[in-house]
Order: C-alpha cells, then structure tokens, then sequence
C-alpha cells in the first residue's frame, strides 16, 4: 500500500536578488515538469492509478518540491487506504502538479481523487469540480488571517500610505501572503506593479510588490528594509516571534485581513460515494486514534479535520472576491 511520487518538478528554491515574474515561475515550471516526464524513473509520466482503476487512491497537491511534498502526504494516504480494503480500495499513490492548471486537468480527467490545497488554490480548482469536504486544523488553528506589518519607524500608517512604496509578499500559490494582500490593496483602490527585484524602482503613485519565495524572506526584506512592508499570516508573526524576537519587535501591524481556513481537504466531483464517506469519516476521526499520529504530524502537523460548514463557505465566498481582483489584476 505504498504511495509513489509521479511527477517531480522543480526541488529546493534559493531566493536570488532578482525575483522571478510570473512569467518566468510558469516557464520554470512547464520546464520542469517535461524534464521530470522524459528522465524520471520512479514512477511512469502516467499515473497507474487513475479513476479507471477503482482500486487505487490517489491524492494530489501542486507542489514546487514534489519530493518533500510525497514525504508529507504518504503516511496519511497509506493509514486511509489500509482501512478502504472492504470498498475495494487496494493501493494508494501521490500525483503532485507544478500548477493548478495541470491540476485542474488532472481533476477532470481522473487522474486524482483527493487534493489537500489552501483556500485560494481550492477555488482555483473549482472550476474543475474540485468540492471541499473538510476543514484542515494545523498546530491547533483551523483558519488564519493576513497581517500586512512595517517597520516601527518607516511612517507608514495605513495601506494608502503603501503609494510608491515596496511591499513583500510571497508567492502566488499563497493566501494569506499573496492573493489576500493583493485583494486587499486593490479593494482599496490602489495600484500596483510587479517588481522582478525589490531594488527596482515603483512606478509613480502605484504600489510595488514583490516575490520574496518564503515568509522568512518576507520578514527578512521588510527589517533590513528591501522592502517598506510585508504582508503574511498572524501564524507567520507568531513563529516569528518565538524564532526571532529581536526582528518581531522592531516591526508593527498595519492591518489585518479576514479569517480564512488554513487549508482543505478536496475530492474529485465523480468520486465514488461510498469512497469519498469513508475518506471523510476517517479524517475526521484521525485526530482520536493513536494510529494516525505519525501521519497526521507528517502531513503539515495537522491536529485535527472539522467538516467544510457553513462559516467556512462564507469565509471561502469572502476570499472568492478578493481572488477575482487579483485574477484581474494577473490578466
């Protein structure tokens, strides 16, 4: 009952002065992910374990590091699979996807069953018939918001005070430091650039952002001041301030964003009923079995699944908004 990892693109990222454009991120990837299908030989460029083979599982992530991701997602694919054996449930494998395109093309043809995304990348698959079931609890905390924080003494008050200055965000898989920081400053009425570096210069009367490829990064720029201010989640400023007090202090909240879920749990449209009722009952149960702790603690330290209610859609409905701005703004 082993997962095994289909595609491998693009492993470890080390952040650069110059930062990459959208542009540049999707050709990395498309690059990537042919070079893993010509020369990959763990496992064939088509999966063996697709809906046309009902005896095997197999769940999905879009991952920039296949490898760590599969190290992630294995343990719990493998303790769901060992006891789906009475629905005929025999294997289980891992398909990992450079994009939420080739995501959404691996939904629709069923290529996979189950996808485990952020909130923003959840709505990115949609329109594929990807449909929640379940809330994913990390380290205690099932949702998150953004905080776009400065430094205590860069003057800047409010996201309108953001005009001709530098923000850091992360990358754009990210919510709570890409897609609701963006949303946010459009909802606003601000104007913004991509910049390929933070060194670069912001266009007059718009907002520059920038791509640091980790929250750390996102910190790091806004304290030796690349850039004016960041822009992550309030779990972010936490660990920050338990890994680095002396950088927490020196930095002061602007503005909060709302509440989303940390991530969810997806399954594909056409999934067999009776698979996608076990799959939830035994998520939601994993927190209280002994048995599942390893693999719940290897997949992203989850504590605890609650089923997808009413709060989350309304908090899903509220993101929805705010990726249309930035949808447009990409465009």
């Amino acid at each position: 009952m082993n997962a095994a990892i289909l595609i491998r693109a693009h492993g470890g990222f080390t952040v650069p002065r110059m930062v990459e454009t959208r542009a540049d991120i999707r050709v990395r990837l498309c690059l990537a992910a042919v070079i893993a299908l010509c020369g990959l030989s763990v496992a064939a460029a088509q999966p063996r374990g697709t809906s046309r083979d009902p005896s095997i599982l197999v769940i999905g992530r879009i991952s920039e590091d296949p490898r760590a991701s599969h190290l992630s997602l294995k343990p719990l694919l493998d303790y769901v699979v060992a006891r789906m054996a009475d629905l005929g449930i025999r294997a289980g494998e891992v398909l990992m996807a450079p994009s939420d395109a080739v995501m959404r093309s691996y939904l629709r043809t069923g290529l996979v069953d189950w996808v485990s995304e952020t909130s923003a990348q959840a709505l990115r698959l949609e329109p594929a018939g990807a449909r929640p079931i379940l809330v994913t609890e990390r380290q205690g905390r099932s949702t998150y918001r953004t905080v776009f924080f400065t430094r205590a003494e860069s003057g800047i008050r409010s996201l309108a005070d953001l005009r001709g200055r530098r923000l850091a965000v992360q990358h754009e898989f990210s919510t709570s430091a890409y897609v609701v920081p963006l949303g946010l400053l459009l909802e606003e009425g601000l104007k913004l650039a991509l910049l390929p570096s933070p060194r670069m210069p912001v266009p007059e009367g718009m907002v520059g952002y920038a791509l640091a490829r980790s929250e750390h990064n996102i910190a790091m720029w806004v304290h030796m001041g690349l850039a004016d201010a960041g822009a992550f989640s309030d779990v972010d400023l936490a660990d920050l301030q338990r890994s680095s007090p002396g950088v927490h202090e020196a930095l002061v909240v602007l503005r909060e964003g709302p509440l989303m879920p940390r991530a969810l749990e997806l399954i594909r449209a056409d999934l067999r009923p009776e698979v996608a009722r076990r799959l939830e009952a035994l998520l939601l149960a994993a927190a209280d079995d002994p048995e599942a702790a390893s693999a719940l603690a290897a997949f992203g330290g989850v504590t605890r699944f609650y089923p997808y209610d009413d709060r989350s859609r309304r908090q899903l409905e509220e993101l929805r908004r705010l990726l249309a701005r930035v949808r447009d703004l990409e465009r």
